[in-house]
């Protein structure tokens, strides 16, 4: 069968994948939970959830370089990735060999695409269609309106979420308006956030590992703002464990 993925590109399965390798944690999850977890036969070294996979499942390297011998011997039948996750000229090296469907995800809806389209290939669909449903409804109750924000992915230099996100999105479900104005994930310097003042900076703790001490250090130079330390996987991941990001948002 033909499938188009979200880069709208088209991709040839003859039958439905038995042996599949994700090269981005949230989806590797969503492989999961969709019962697919027997199929997996290859996961980044960043696939933390669940927690064992990486005992069981070979490591074909990380999200933006690949051991390319392990993929070959894996000789999978369907290989998952991301736009913004994953290399360019490598996803363009295994796509020569084999099946890649890529997804590229700013809101809500392309996240239930994505889901929809990866159980349509690997003929899960009911359970796509559960995992759907179950986010859709945790996303029903709205969140108030908390302030503006800054959301750090990296220190030194700082780098914040900016335009053009999912995390941009996510903050909008979570009650903020993000003071970040630049596309994509720009740099700001110091003197850039204390001018925007935020009412809250999020210290996100992925991809960067922000910890007590940078919360006590942007305190001292945002003595007006608040400072939180915040899970960046319920801000930033697109698969199932969107299920976990509603309540988490109501609650921060």
């Amino acid at each position: 069968m033909e499938f188009k993925d979200q880069l709208q590109r088209k991709i040839f399965l003859p039958k439905t994948p038995e042996r599949i390798i994700s090269l981005v944690p949230s989806q590797t999850e969503l492989l999961v939970d969709l019962g697919l977890e027997d199929r997996i036969v290859g996961v980044t070294k960043f696939c933390v959830h669940p927690n064992h996979l990486r005992k069981c499942k070979a490591i074909v390297g990380g999200t933006k370089n690949y051991r390319f011998d392990v993929v070959d011997a894996l000789q999978p039948d369907l290989i998952i990735g991301n736009k913004e996750e994953n290399d360019k000229e490598g996803m363009d090296q295994l796509s020569e060999k084999y099946p890649v469907w890529m997804s590229d995800i700013f809101t809500l809806e392309d996240a239930f695409q994505m889901i929809r389209q990866i159980a349509k290939m690997t003929n899960t669909s009911d359970q796509g269609e559960r995992v759907i449903q179950r986010i859709n409804d945790s996303f029903q109750c709205p969140v108030p309106f908390k302030g503006t924000c800054l959301y750090l992915i990296w220190n030194d230099p700082i780098m914040v979420a900016g335009k053009d996100t999912f995390i941009d999105f996510m903050l909008e479900k979570a009650g903020f308006k993000n003071l970040a104005k630049g596309s994509r994930y720009p740099v700001l310097n110091l003197e850039d956030v204390i001018l925007l003042n935020p009412d809250f900076v999020l210290l996100s703790s992925e991809p960067y590992p922000f910890k007590e001490n940078h919360l006590l250090y942007f305190k001292s130079i945002l003595p007006e703002s608040q400072i939180r330390l915040v899970n960046g996987e319920l801000f930033s991941w697109y698969g199932s464990r969107l299920v976990q990001s509603a309540a988490y948002f109501q609650g921060l």
